[in-house]
C-alpha cells in the first residue's frame, strides 16, 4: 500500500470515513441521549429524587465528555462531525423524551438509550477493527464497558 492510499494517522481513507461515518451516528445519537438524561435529571420527581437527581448528572456530565471524545475523534480520521440537532434527530435511532417525572420511566429511558448507544459501539467496534484503527477501538472498548456497568446499575433499581 502506498502512503497516498494512507490519511496522515496510517489509515486507508475509505476505512476511515467508513469509520467516521459510524462515529457520527454515534455523535447523534450521544447528543439525544444526552439532552434526555438533562431533562430527566432536571425533571425527576419522588421518592427517588435524591439518588437519582444526582445519578443523571454524573451520567450526563459523563456523557458530554463522551460526545467531545467522538467528535474528535472523528476529526482525528479526517472528516467532520455533525454538528446540528437537525441533523441529530434524523439520524439517532434514541428518540426525544420530554416531561418524564416518573422514576421507573426514566431509567427505563436511560436503559433504552444505553442499550441503543451500545448497539451502535459495538458496530463501530467491528468497523475499527477490521481496519486496525486501535484508536477507535480502545475509545468504543472503554465506553462499552462503562456503559454495560451502568445498564446492570440502572437495572437493579427498576429490578422487580
Amino acid at each position: 500500500m502506498n502512503l497516498q492510499e494512507l490519511n496522515k494517522i496510517g489509515l486507508t481513507h475509505e476505512g476511515s470515513k467508513n469509520t467516521a461515518e459510524k462515529l457520527n451516528e454515534l455523535l447523534a445519537n450521544y447528543q439525544i441521549f444526552y439532552m434526555n438524561v438533562r431533562g430527566l435529571h432536571w425533571n425527576i420527581k419522588g421518592k427517588d429524587f435524591f439518588v437519582l437527581h444526582e445519578k443523571f448528572e454524573e451520567l450526563y456530565n459523563g456523557s458530554l465528555e463522551n460526545i467531545d471524545e467522538v467528535a474528535e475523534r472523528i476529526l482525528t480520521l479526517g472528516v467532520t462531525p455533525l454538528h446540528s440537532y437537525k441533523v441529530y434527530t434524523k439520524i439517532s435511532k434514541i428518540e426525544e423524551v420530554e416531561n418524564v417525572f416518573d422514576s421507573v420511566a426514566a431509567v427505563n429511558t436511560v436503559l433504552d438509550g444505553l442499550r441503543q448507544l451500545l448497539i451502535i459501539e459495538r458496530e463501530i467496534l467491528a468497523v475499527a477493527s477490521e481496519i486496525n484503527d486501535e484508536g477507535t477501538v480502545s475509545l468504543m472498548s472503554d465506553y462499552i464497558t462503562e456503559q454495560e456497568k451502568l445498564v446492570w446499575m440502572f437495572s437493579a433499581v427498576v429490578a422487580k
